[in-house]
Parts: C-alpha cells; structure tokens; sequence
C-alpha cells in the first residue's frame, strides 16, 4: 500500500475492508462534505493500487447511515446552483468510483437513508437494513430532483412504476418493505452496522479474482447482446480456472475442506 491513510483520517482499513464514513452524527448525519472528499481520494487510490482492501464498507457515523444534503448549507450559498452543482459533481466522481471497483462493496443502512444517502445505499452491491431503517427521495420536499445516480439505479432495483411513485410521492418507506421490494439486498432483526462489517470482512477473505470478473461481466451485460455476453462468459471463466483463487477453489471443493483465498 502506498496510499498514506493519515491523509484521509476519516477512512480505515483494518482486515482487509476499507470503511468510509459518507455522514458524521454531529453534523446530523447529513452528506459531509469532508467525508465525500476523503472518499474520492480513498476510492481514487484503491482504484489506481495504491490501498490493498478487499472490500469496502460505506457507514455513517452514527445512528443514521445518511440524512440527504446538508440542506442549511444548500440556503446558506451566495450561488445556490453554482454550490449545489460542485457538490453534485464531487458526489458523482465518488457513484462513479464505487461503480468501476472490482472488489464487493457494503452499505450498512442504519437508520434514515434519505436524498442523496439513498443514492450511495443504492450504489454498493450489498445494502444491508434492519427494523430501523427508513428510506426517503426527499428531493420533492426542498423543490430538488434527484442526484448521485437516484434516477439510474433505482428504476433497476425495483421497476419505473415503483420507483417513479416513490421518488414523486416522497413517503418513508420501512426496512422491511424496501427489501421486499429490493431497495435492500440484506435484512437483518439485530444490529445493522455489525451484521455488514461482518458481511464485508467475509467478502474480504473470498475470492477476489472471482468477485471482479462478476462485476465486469454484469457491468458489460448492461450493452450486449447474450451470444457476445456467452462468450465473455467463457472466457472469464477459463482465465479464472488458472488463477490462483480458481485453483485453490476447484482444488479444496476437491480436496473437501474450505478454501484460503487470496494466499496467491
């Protein structure tokens, strides 16, 4: 690793997951600004090789994963279009970031994930929700249209009708109907940011090799059609046969004992 973490002292990296913080509680769980700028640098350098992670986990610090846009700061702007432009802009490099990673990304959504916090719940590929969770647009109730990918992702998640009436109609929805419809990937009864800390340390000891392909290939699925797809398919999985993840898959199922990924 060559990034220096000192410089993002919001951001850690302990058993091989990279936790970014994307709220503060005593900022009241609004999008931080400082939070969303260690993020880029992080992602930026996870991206490039610089951080040897495995996974990453997006939390909020405290007890709401993200309360939307800092809204006072939004009132506050000599500009507001020009502020809320930058910030929209500084968001998006972060959706784009988490987007073109190769490694699982995890969001544990405690408490309220509201605007522009729904957007980066929506951009991991786990969010993990309990019996707490609240989910909300919240762009209609300030006069605002969505931003961080809200209008892209969430059509996909749950279908145009679902998500039209729920972007325009602006009422919470609980935990447990968000995963029902498939807001959320993960519901669990205890608690929210234990339960993804631990799914994302089980996704940093698996296969990352095997991780990045199904990434890519569901990526490239977006814009292909299924005998290109088939063949990508067969050629990932035969260059993945002679990794070292893949020998050591094939080999311990053979062997009947668990794998050790990522000694390769």
């Amino acid at each position: 690793m060559t990034f220096d973490l000192s410089t993002t002292p919001l951001v850690t990296l302990e058993g091989g997951v990279l936790t970014l913080p994307v709220s503060l509680e005593a900022k009241g769980n609004a999008l931080d600004s400082d939070a969303v700028t260690q993020m880029v640098a992080a992602l930026d350098a996870l991206v490039a090789g610089e951080i040897d992670a495995r996974a990453v986990l997006l939390v909020g610090l405290g007890k709401n994963f993200c309360a939307g846009g800092n809204v006072a700061g939004f009132a506050a702007a000599s500009d507001r279009s020009e502020h809320i432009r930058e910030l929209a802009d500084r968001l998006h490099k972060a959706v784009r970031l988490l987007d073109e990673l190769s490694v699982p990304v995890v969001a544990a959504v405690a408490g309220w994930a509201a605007g522009a916090g729904l957007s980066l719940a929506l951009a991991a590929d786990f969010s993990v929700g309990g019996s707490d969770t609240r989910l909300l647009a919240a762009y209609p109730g300030i006069g605002l249209s969505p931003d961080g990918g809200m209008s892209w992702r969430l059509p996909r998640a749950i279908g145009q009708s679902a998500a039209r009436a729920f972007i325009l109609g602006n009422e919470p929805m609980s935990g447990d109907r968000a995963y029902a419809l498939g807001m959320l990937t993960t519901f669990v009864e205890g608690d929210v940011g234990e339960a993804a800390r631990a799914l994302a340390v089980r996704l940093a000891a698996g296969p990352s090799e095997s991780y990045a392909a199904v990434k890519s290939l569901l990526r490239a699925a977006e814009d292909t059609d299924l005998s290109a797809q088939l063949d990508a398919e067969r050629d990932s999985i035969a260059r993945l046969a002679v990794s070292p993840d893949g020998i050591e898959g094939v080999n311990a199922f053979v062997d009947k004992r668990a794998p050790e990924f990522g000694q390769g």
